[in-house]
């Protein structure tokens, strides 16, 4: 699921303070560009912790915005689906039971057993990386 997100930027001394009022969080960055990817990134991590924890995710505009003068309002989108993708990409072990005889010959053929896997679950659930 993508979303689009409102952003308040405030430059500070040292950088940029990002605050994002639908999910009630802040983050920082040393540039305009460094701040929005850093919003992108902690709205994704709480939108799959949320998910995680069985919790709706917030709609976009649910929090009244009120930027500062100088402050700096955009857009941040979020795709929670692709973002769980490339985060959460941890190693879990599995076990599994095969035939003797095919284990023996996939052994001799070099076979990386983790790697088939994962390619025949990706190619029977019609998924990529």
């Amino acid at each position: 699921m993508k979303e689009a997100y409102p952003i308040i930027i405030a430059e500070e001394k040292n950088g940029y303070y990002v605050s994002i009022p639908d999910f009630d969080i802040a983050t920082q960055g040393n540039s305009i560009a460094d701040s929005i990817s850093m919003a992108r990134d902690a709205i994704g991590l709480m939108g799959i912790d949320m998910e995680d924890d069985g919790k709706p995710l917030p709609k976009p505009y649910m929090v009244k915005i009120q930027p500062g003068d100088k402050d700096i309002v955009t857009l941040v989108d979020v795709d929670f689906t692709e973002y769980r993708k490339r985060v959460d990409n941890h190693a879990v072990k599995k076990n599994c039971t095969i035939p003797y005889w095919l284990n023996v010959e996939a052994e001799k053929a070099g076979i990386n057993f983790s790697k088939v896997l994962q390619d025949a679950l990706q190619a029977v659930l019609k998924a990529s990386k």
